[in-house]
């Protein structure tokens, strides 16, 4: 071969796994350095309806938003809480424990460097920043203190008008601009939602299974849209405590899960109306993932 093709196939090569590698990264996120094309719309919301019915809209959401510490078994994110409100992420899911008079973000036994307090403040900046915007959040008591987790959270917002804690389900018009719960058994305040996620759906032996498992979830998804609950799908999962799935960490998972989930939703485009998948919460998403979920509310 001559030398002047070989130079052309090696720079072919490597700008095919530069696409490929930066590709990956569309869908799959592990850097914590988030960096946003000039174009990029933050502030998404605004071309909702304000007459749109909140459980009418497809959210972009992280599982375990916070878990940023404690090693592979342990990990969901990779950006801080200020850069996936910035990238779109509108649905937060954390988990509390009480101690003393303070609520500290916690993964397990992972204390993540944070507590809720420096969470709700975070969020109400970025809504004093773009008040187009809501943010759901998710607030679960790592142990048994359910009551007085609640009250901590009562006092922390105080008369905050800019807090939704109504069960009703709300329309994009009364919520912008502002914080809104949503509750399920160990979390009292806000609307309630039903969960897709079935009994071991977290537990993964091989990708191929958790895949079909997510197309089923989000089925479900589409059937309870617009109804008075909001409804939650998780796509994460981790194959620690299982036997063929041993090496399938969380972050593993959503890097074979994300571009795939990418390329189901894309699939929709072409519907009138593209269906309505609710909150989909996920590890390690990468933007192009989050605006490929949010682009199924315009057509």
């Amino acid at each position: 071969m001559a030398a002047g093709h070989k130079c052309l196939l090696y720079s072919y090569v490597l700008l095919s796994v530069a696409y490929l590698c930066h590709g990956k990264d569309l869908y799959f996120n592990d850097d914590n350095n988030l960096i946003l094309p000039g174009s990029y719309n933050v502030p998404w919301m605004a071309a909702i309806q304000d007459f749109r019915t909140l459980s009418l809209i497809t959210i972009p959401g992280t599982h375990d938003s916070m878990a940023l510490y404690g090693g592979p078994e342990v990990e969901r994110q990779a950006w801080s809480l200020r850069d996936q409100l910035r990238a779109g992420i509108r649905f937060l899911d954390l988990k509390v424990i009480g101690l003393g008079d303070t609520l500290y973000v916690m993964h397990g036994v992972v204390y993540q460097h944070s507590t809720l307090k420096e969470v709700l403040d975070t969020v109400r900046a970025f809504l004093s920043e773009f008040k187009s915007e809501a943010v759901l959040i998710r607030v679960q008591p790592e142990s048994f203190e359910k009551s007085t987790v609640n009250k901590m959270v009562q006092n922390l917002i105080g008369n905050d008008q800019n807090v939704w804690v109504s069960s009703g389900m709300p329309s994009m018009g009364q919520i912008r601009g502002k914080i809104v719960f949503v509750q399920k058994s160990t979390f009292t305040l806000g609307i309630p939602f039903i969960d897709t996620d079935g009994k071991g759906s977290g537990k993964v032996s091989h990708i191929k299974d958790k895949d079909n498992r997510i197309i089923k979830q989000l089925n479900q998804a589409t059937e309870a849209c617009g109804g008075s609950n909001a409804v939650l799908t998780t796509t994460s999962g981790s194959g620690l405590g299982t036997f063929w799935g041993m090496f399938l960490t969380p972050k593993r998972v959503a890097e074979k899960v994300n571009p795939w989930l990418n390329q189901y939703i894309r699939q929709f485009y072409p519907n009138q109306p593209r269906p309505c998948f609710a909150i989909i919460a996920m590890d390690f998403p990468g933007i192009e993932l989050i605006q490929t979920i949010i682009n199924l509310n315009w057509w």
